[in-house]
């Protein structure tokens, strides 16, 4: 089964004083490229958490986000005393008349009045969150086999009109055939020359076999059968779907190219269109 690289997972546990929620959002793109925002506390772990991800995404431009809600009662944000005190030392020299509130409001917005006293990394925690990142990677797988189903039915749908048009061309062909042999007799008895004519059904069956479509019609049809496969396969393989999906654009311009055929081209066209489809969804598969 095919997997989409669009997607979105989420996570959320509750720790005894703080909130930890995990966010996993990816896109389509050529290969792995891995945004990780989280707090700069954890920063140590990005590496371990980079190889985690990377494992079960694969490809896609993945962002991937921790988000820390304090729900303690104390902060780790505390007021600098001894620089409070000094800046209000000074600026009495300055404002004799000011009195102290008015010295503490100036001074609380003077530089380093805050201070943030630096958390150490809780092991329990961190098991606990690896644990969430866990689940919030697995949500995201969820989300893109559900679109890896939607882009499975659509396929179906664009391969088998691809299939009805070819047959409908194929249908055209002893017509095709008969006017282009119409159209090269006019052309000779417009002439007014004698020709042999055994020279010009050897010219005429030469012609007819240039603009033959049975080996394109044959290989085109494998090129379907090979990406029904490829989708039902037990691997996920945007890129070789892309391949053969070129390779059906080769036989479907050769068609289009030897048709000489008004309604045949108008078919080659619509086989084009339902082409261009799948090649717009297939950039989305993993």
């Amino acid at each position: 089964m095919i997997q989409s690289m669009t997607g979105f997972g989420k996570a959320t546990l509750q720790l005894p004083t703080k909130k930890i929620t995990v966010e996993v959002k990816s896109l389509n793109s050529k290969g792995l490229d891995l945004n990780v925002r989280m707090p700069s506390l954890y920063r140590e772990m990005e590496l371990g958490l980079r190889n985690q991800i990377a494992l079960k995404l694969e490809r896609g431009k993945v962002d991937f986000s921790i988000f820390i809600e304090s729900t303690a009662e104390q902060t780790s944000t505390k007021v600098n005393v001894p620089i409070v005190k000094g800046y209000i030392n000074q600026l009495r020299e300055v404002y004799a008349d000011a009195d102290e509130t008015e010295l503490m409001k100036m001074a609380i917005r003077m530089p380093d009045t805050m201070k943030i006293e630096r958390d150490e990394i809780d092991e329990n925690d961190w098991v606990q969150i690896q644990t969430v990142v866990e689940e919030a990677l697995q949500n995201i797988l969820t989300f893109r086999k559900d679109e890896g189903m939607s882009l499975e039915k659509e396929f179906q749908l664009r391969i088998g009109n691809i299939r009805q048009y070819m047959t409908e061309a194929l249908a055209l062909d002893p017509e095709r055939v008969q006017a282009i042999k119409d159209r090269l007799q006019t052309a000779i008895s417009e002439l007014k020359v004698n020709v042999d004519e055994n020279r010009f059904e050897q010219e005429l069956i030469y012609y007819l076999e240039k603009l033959d479509i049975t080996e394109e019609k044959v290989r085109l049809t494998n090129h379907l059968d090979y990406f029904l496969e490829t989708i039902n396969g037990t691997e996920a393989n945007g890129r070789k779907l892309g391949f053969i999906t070129q390779e059906m654009g080769r036989e479907i311009n050769t068609m289009g190219s030897k048709s000489n055929h008004a309604q045949m081209q108008k078919l080659v066209v619509q086989m084009k269109d339902e082409l261009e489809k799948i090649k717009e969804q297939v950039l989305n598969v993993l």
